[in-house]
């Protein structure tokens, strides 16, 4: 029985040796669907935003909208659900922990959901990693939507919120003892979007009907300096994105920070990376956790990122989203540089010749491989053995492969967070289509993976990869992305030449840009910044050699910069181009 026992717990150490090491965007969590029926006429789907991670006792705590209940991890990449409704019977409303704030107050974690109504319950639990939640206050009277709490170092405790088109952000103390609020309220920042051109509302801010939205109120303090967070201009676009003012008090005055909007993806797979929080983990690494947009049966059909963040030399906050939604590495210790936690692992099958089982008309099997979350390929049924097999083009190495689903002829019943539900999924490679190899055997998986994301424990030589049901958790074997991750074999693009930043006088928020087409490459990457030493914002574009950059601030000096990739790998970075 000791050899046994031995054997186990060497087997157990093999096991973790072997664990995954990468994650990739977007969250592989197992979203609920709309509770809403008239937000999912269009179709039932999976939908949640306005995240909060609260790092607690040495795990993480994910909170987002409408969900019934949250995520515990230790790592931030494998997540366990925990069922949990926080409103009270007589909360007559769907929104179940909208857009909700957290606090770590001594041994204990808060939570409370947006309302204006003054009768919404603040929980606590010193145990949350199970439902052990308690009243800590029964009607908390703030009345506070997209509420943040923030305990400074004095311990005193202030919220922060706000979500309006009209109205500012607002922050107010909180008493210690009570946990009600003390004090007036005080008005902080507004958006100026005549100054600020990612605050124009629009998906290509055009800022044409409808003034932009602040939302998403964030408070962290770093090195004596207060950080206040919001989101802006709509959860619906490309370009939202989170901004930051910095101030030397809690309530101000506060001022915006140069680098701006601080997490920022307009581009690529997932995109938007706004109404989000910033916190601080494991070995002192920061965080940014986000909303995707996707709104495509509904504007607020979403899903979540995570992005590594950091302060610069000069207290600057920065995300860093650059291939933010290929593998990255999961740190195991402090790391400087968020851009060091890119695996490097390329996207290999970018438009490529794809052969699927069946197509339902208007789901196309190439929408699986365009890098847009808002299309996908639909089978015409959840059979088993409907398929989906991608032609690399080439043999190449494939270190990792992701599979999105996505929810087409969903159930009608499917409202809310869905138990019980499952995908099961085999994944075969090849390297002349005839003979195939088995890469992934999720066939008996028993969980909820919208966003499946799978490491191999070896690379593995391929040029076909073929995707084939099992199971379906919902609707028909729809695919927004078949994403396989590795290197080719082949040179990287050369480095791209006669990049042009045209910002005309009539208004200098706005650019044109345009540069030399690379033969050879996928896609480009366009960084930009306050200083040529600051390229912090990035852009991904495929397929064009052009694009068109809104996101400046009118009277502020710009540089920017472009490196083009393809399945081998990033090509050297051109010359920094400045723009006043």
């Amino acid at each position: 029985m000791k050899n046994v026992f031995v054997v186990i717990f060497l087997c157990g150490i093999l096991f973790m040796s072997l664990g995954q090491k990468t994650y990739c965007n977007p969250m592989n969590l197992d979203y609920g669907f709309t509770p809403i029926p008239n937000f999912s006429e269009q179709g039932r789907h999976r939908a949640t935003a306005d995240p909060v991670i609260a790092y607690f006792k040495n795990q993480y705590y994910l909170f987002s909208t409408n969900q019934w209940g949250y995520w515990v991890s230790n790592d931030l990449v494998d997540w366990k659900f925990i069922s949990r409704k926080f409103l009270q019977p007589y909360h007559k409303v769907y929104d179940e922990l909208c857009a909700p704030a957290t606090l770590v107050l001594g041994d204990s974690l808060l939570v409370i959901g947006s309302t204006y109504e003054k009768d919404f319950t603040l929980w606590y639990s010193q145990k949350p990693q199970t439902d052990t939640w308690k009243e800590a206050v029964h009607a908390f009277t703030a009345g506070a939507w997209d509420p943040a709490f923030f305990e400074d170092d004095d311990k005193r405790v202030y919220l922060y919120h706000g979500s309006s088109n009209t109205f500012p952000m607002y922050g107010q103390e909180i008493d210690r003892k009570t946990l009600q609020p003390i004090g007036e309220r005080h008005e902080l920042i507004r958006l100026h979007d005549d100054l600020h051109g990612w605050e124009r509302f629009g998906e290509y801010q055009d800022n044409t009907f409808l003034k932009p939205f602040m939302e998403g109120a964030w408070m962290n303090k770093y090195k004596g300096k207060y950080y206040l967070q919001y989101g802006a201009p709509g959860t619906e676009f490309s370009s939202y994105g989170d901004g930051v003012y910095t101030s030397d008090k809690p309530f101000g005055p506060f001022t915006y920070q140069a680098h701006n909007p601080f997490s920022f993806k307009p581009g690529g797979f997932t995109r938007g990376a706004g109404h989000g929080a910033t916190f601080e983990g494991q070995f002192g690494n920061w965080w940014h956790v986000s909303t995707i947009t996707i709104a495509v049966k509904n504007s607020f059909e979403r899903r979540l990122g995570l992005w590594p963040t950091t302060f610069d030399a000069d207290g600057i906050l920065y995300t860093n989203t650059a291939y933010g939604d290929y593998p990255h590495r999961m740190p195991t210790a402090h790391v400087e540089n968020p851009r060091d936690l890119f695996t490097g692992w390329m996207l290999l099958n970018y438009n490529k010749p794809v052969r699927v089982s069946s197509s339902l008309p208007g789901y196309g099997a190439n929408y699986a491989v365009d890098e847009q979350m808002k299309t996908y390929w639909s089978a015409k049924t959840a059979n088993k053995g409907e398929f989906i097999e991608s032609d690399l083009g080439e043999t190449s190495t494939v270190h990792a492969i992701q599979v999105n689903y996505a929810d087409q002829d969903v159930d009608s019943s499917f409202l809310g967070k869905m138990n019980g539900i499952y995908h099961q999924y085999v994944i075969e490679y090849s390297m002349d289509g005839k003979r195939w190899l088995i890469a992934v055997d999720k066939s008996t998986n028993k969980t909820d993976v919208p966003h499946d994301y799978v490491e191999l424990t070896k690379p593995i030589e391929a040029r076909y990869i073929r995707l084939t049901n099992k199971h379906m958790a919902a609707g028909k074997f729809a695919i927004s992305g078949l994403r396989v991750f590795g290197k080719g074999h082949g040179e990287k693009p050369a480095t791209v030449k006669d990049l042009i930043v045209l910002r005309g006088d009539h208004d200098k928020r706005s650019a044109w840009l345009k540069w030399g087409h690379i033969s050879n490459a996928t896609g480009y990457v366009v960084y930009s910044g306050i200083s040529p030493d600051k390229l912090y914002t990035s852009v991904q574009v495929f397929g064009a050699n052009e694009y068109y950059f809104k996101s400046m601030d009118k009277d502020r000096t710009y540089y920017f910069q472009i490196e083009a990739f393809n399945e081998n790998g990033i090509g050297v970075r051109g010359p920094v181009i400045k723009s006043e």
